[in-house]
């Protein structure tokens, strides 16, 4: 990270750095490195959007790629899924044994699908996915679509099976209810 002018000292920059990296809290970092609470929360949140600014690379998955969308957050607690109101649709790509795209999306229509998959997946490359209608403009769209039906089986015959992103996102919601919710805009 490209250090400017700052009152931090680069002892306690890089003492924040570490804690962002092991996952501490902001209020606990500033403890534990001796700074005021702001200091650490805006010091996490410029971090935050480096990685971002960062991560939105051109980059084209190719292979094996599972494709999957998850709802986070919202004020419906006993309501999951696809019905869920109040809850942030993030969309998500995994190329088997590689990287993982995820992106927030307003909605997961096929409208909504469709760019992001034809602009991060080569065109001859296997897409699984779950049963989702949305999913269903894959087969005329110059992918190859391989379905799993999660009401029979979570891994069909050949291998088919998008417990890799299912995985992705079990862990992401496990590391994100440490902070009891997150701003949308964050």
């Amino acid at each position: 990270m490209a250090r400017r002018r700052s009152r931090l000292s680069g002892y306690r920059q890089f003492r924040l750095l570490e804690h962002f990296v092991a996952g501490t809290p902001a209020r606990t970092a500033a403890q534990l490195v001796g700074v005021n609470r702001n200091t650490a929360i805006l010091y996490y949140r410029k971090l935050r959007e480096l990685i971002a600014s960062r991560i939105e690379d051109d980059r084209v998955l190719s292979g094996e790629i599972e494709a999957d969308e998850s709802y986070f957050g919202g004020a419906r607690k006993g309501k999951r899924g696809r019905g869920a109101a109040g809850k942030v649709p993030v969309f998500g790509l995994l190329k088997r044994g590689g990287k993982v795209y995820a992106k927030m999306i307003p909605d997961a229509r096929w409208e909504t699908l469709l760019p992001i998959l034809k602009t991060k997946i080569k065109a001859d490359s296997i897409v699984y996915t779950d049963a989702f209608g949305s999913y269903d403009i894959l087969h005329v769209s110059g992918f190859r679509h391989r379905r799993v039906n999660h009401s029979r089986r979570f891994v069909a015959r050949g291998g088919k099976h998008i417990n890799g992103i299912e995985n992705f996102w079990n862990q992401a919601k496990r590391h994100l209810r440490k902070y009891n919710g997150i701003p949308r805009q964050n």
